[in-house]
């Protein structure tokens, strides 16, 4: 996908945590100059809402001015619903490359799973556009998006100088630290490793029980090739993901196995 000097590539940005997140704001300022720019976005918090689509309910797209110089619009609908919308309503073609982020929170080991920011990823690349989603490990709205920025760009700017695989989907996360104190950029493999979770039982003031998810997040994994243990040490991971969920290594043995 290597453009000409003349020919600037048209990049999709997207997010989860709403079109006014300081996250996404910080993702455009730093790649606006890389192509042309399109944000759609949803209009409000959609995070934790993995690869959900709107089915049986309208969505609304409406134009906002949030960006200088760069045409944006926001969607009453999930991240995977800005993708489909942008592609078909307001672009009217296929962009260059999709971009989603930057989260507020880490989307490392098996958040990619729960994670708007990754399924808008996932939902592009599954439309044969090449994506990335970013994320930072802070989930206050304060966080300092400089060193994130800093390296969406220098990902961004190697991705479009060469020509890549339309399916290329990739989830980067970048440590909470000051961007002095990164070490770099590791390629990794996802992590096992999950929040090992319990509700905390609760009684609303008529006595009826209600829940609150709570839980505390485990690394099973002792690897030193996973994106925790990049992030634990100061680098940003890369972690290749695809929407291809065979299991290929079990699929040889069923079929050794196993006769039907």
């Amino acid at each position: 996908m290597a453009k000409s000097k003349k020919t600037k590539p048209v990049i999709l940005i997207t997010n989860d945590d709403g079109i006014t997140a300081p996250g996404i704001r910080s993702l455009v300022e730093a790649v606006k100059d890389l192509g042309t720019i399109v944000v759609v976005a949803p209009d409000k918090p959609q995070s934790g809402m993995g690869h959900a689509i709107t089915i049986g309910a309208p969505l609304r797209l409406s134009s906002v001015h949030l960006f200088d110089g760069v045409e944006s619009w926001q969607c009453s609908g999930t991240p995977v619903d800005c993708v489909k919308l942008a592609v078909d309503k307001v672009l009217h073609r296929k962009p260059d490359l999709c971009l989603s982020g930057i989260n507020h929170g880490a989307n490392h080991s098996i958040n990619v799973i729960y994670s708007g920011t990754m399924s808008a990823a996932i939902e592009a690349s599954i439309e044969s556009i090449p994506s990335i989603g970013f994320s930072l490990l802070n989930y206050s709205m304060e966080a300092d998006f400089s060193a994130a920025g800093l390296y969406a760009r220098i990902l961004v700017e190697k991705i479009i100088s060469r020509k890549i695989d339309k399916h290329l989907c990739l989830n980067v996360n970048i440590p909470s630290i000051d961007k002095k104190l990164i070490r770099g950029i590791k390629v990794c493999r996802q992590a096992y490793a999950k929040y090992v979770e319990d509700f905390d039982e609760r009684k609303d003031p008529s006595g009826k029980k209600y829940y609150w998810l709570t839980g505390e997040f485990k690394n099973f994994d002792k690897g030193k090739d996973t994106d925790v243990w990049a992030l634990e040490h100061n680098y940003v991971s890369v972690v290749p993901v695809q929407f291809d969920l065979t299991n290929y290594e079990l699929k040889k043995q069923l079929e050794t196995k196993l006769k039907f």
